[in-house]
């Protein structure tokens, strides 16, 4: 990379880097001071979503958070906390009152991301990228994410003992990932690399573990910069039938620069690596746990449909987003106060015992259309069906292939607030008998 190209990636760091230190120093302690000062009608919580005990037992955490009212306040945090899913959905729904432009995160960090995006500017830039998601868009993606789901599934039967997340839960979406975005076979090892450390961004805070993740991900960041910034200068995209390259050639008006399409390409990277990843391993991990949840699978396949979506609300591979309170927002007697940092708990609402019956229990059948892992509203996640794809696709060879998930040692889970899933697990599967 040249020295004008480390200038100008400064440069597209600059706004997000400098709103969050900006943000986070000087505004957090004033907006933590006014909330104290002026709370009332909401339940007083220690409960912090960056501890490591909440972390590790997220769901021990919203059993607790549930049995209390509608609204908790942690005054240490200054932060308002919302778990009920109509609440959530609510707070979701309204992203002109509840505002993600200072970020999602428990660091405020904006940019020209369309999670981070409210009102005008992200209807035009939802509008630029929608057709890539639409129905028949995703469609035309279905006989490769069949064949990743085969090669995947293959690889671990082939490999007993072998590390599940490696082998498959990252790689599925990653190669898709690649594939839509253009980027060549011959290039894949070093994009994984450079992603691998990139999506560390989603789950930064002011800890000196949260800044050393900080520091990782802007690595990352800035080698897939330098890689999309040579793609857009040699034109090697415009016209390819890739995401990227039919986003080029749509936007011959200039209406979306190189910056805004690179953020866009950092979405997809985070938001459809880390929410498959989580999602696939999940899975993995329910089957290995419980067996007899497997054999029912196996022998209905029409249950895989109401299996992933049972996934989704069990695991909820994205746990919570940040938002900021622009108004004076009410929630029942409660009014949460202008300026007030807002943590919508997807992972809460996901097991609200007000709407799912035994939520902690995992039901092959209980297809939770009302779950909220894709989040609501505006910010609904453009690649919820990509993502449903995906897991469909590895579930259908699963149990056509194996009649058993074997978890061989202690799984090891990610350790960060934000998105939740298995980090490393080790598993067996046993081939199905093929009668000949």
């Amino acid at each position: 990379m040249t020295l004008s190209q480390d200038v100008r990636f400064l440069g597209t760091m600059a706004q997000p880097l400098s709103h969050a230190a900006r943000v986070n120093t000087a505004r957090a302690f004033r907006s933590r001071w006014r909330q104290y000062r002026f709370w009332t009608g909401a339940q007083i919580t220690d409960y912090d979503p960056i501890d490591p005990a909440n972390i590790a037992q997220p769901d021990a955490a919203y059993r607790a958070l549930h049995a209390g009212g509608r609204v908790h306040y942690n005054p240490k945090l200054g932060l308002w906390i919302l778990t009920r899913l109509p609440d959530v959905r609510a707070g979701a729904r309204a992203a002109e009152t509840l505002s993600s432009a200072d970020g999602v995160t428990r660091l405020r960090m904006a940019g020209p991301l369309l999670v981070t995006m409210d009102g005008k500017p992200h209807n035009e830039m939802r509008r630029h990228v929608l057709p890539a998601f639409t129905k028949a868009a995703l469609e035309s993606w279905q006989a490769m994410i069949d064949d990743l789901a085969a090669k995947l599934v293959g690889e671990v039967l082939d490999n007993p003992g072998c590390d599940v997340v490696q082998r498959l839960a990252i790689p599925m979406p990653m190669l898709l990932i690649a594939h839509m975005l253009g980027i060549p076979n011959g290039d894949i090892d070093d994009f994984r690399r450079w992603s691998t450390a990139a999506v560390k961004m989603a789950d930064v805070d002011i800890s000196r573990r949260g800044l050393t993740r900080l520091k990782s991900s802007i690595g990352g960041i800035r080698d897939i910069y330098r890689y999309f910034r040579q793609q857009f200068a040699v034109g090697g995209l415009k016209g390819s039938d890739t995401l990227l390259g039919k986003l080029l050639s749509v936007n011959a008006s200039g209406s979306i620069d190189d910056n805004e399409l690179f953020f866009f390409a950092m979405l997809l990277l985070i938001a459809g690596n880390e929410t498959t990843t989580n999602l696939l391993g999940g899975m993995f991990d329910i089957f290995a746990r419980h067996p007899e949840k497997f054999d029912m699978v196996r022998a209905d396949h029409s249950l895989i449909p109401k299996v992933v979506e049972e996934q989704l609300r069990f695991s909820s591979p994205v746990q919570m987003l940040y938002r900021t309170a622009r108004t004076n927002y009410e929630v029942g007697p409660v009014t949460i106060p202008a300026g007030a940092r807002v943590l919508l708990s997807l992972g809460a609402a996901n097991r609200d015992p007000q709407v799912f019956d035994e939520p902690d229990e995992f039901r092959v059948d209980r297809n939770p259309t009302e779950h909220l892992a894709f989040g609501f509203g505006a910010h609904l996640c453009l690649g919820a069906q990509l993502t449903r794809m995906e897991a469909q696709a590895v579930l259908r060879e699963l149990v056509t292939r194996a009649r058993r998930i074997e978890a061989i040692g202690e799984t090891q889970w990610s350790t960060g607030y934000l998105l939740r899933g298995p980090e490393r697990m080790n598993v067996r599967l046993t081939p199905s008998v093929v009668a000949g």
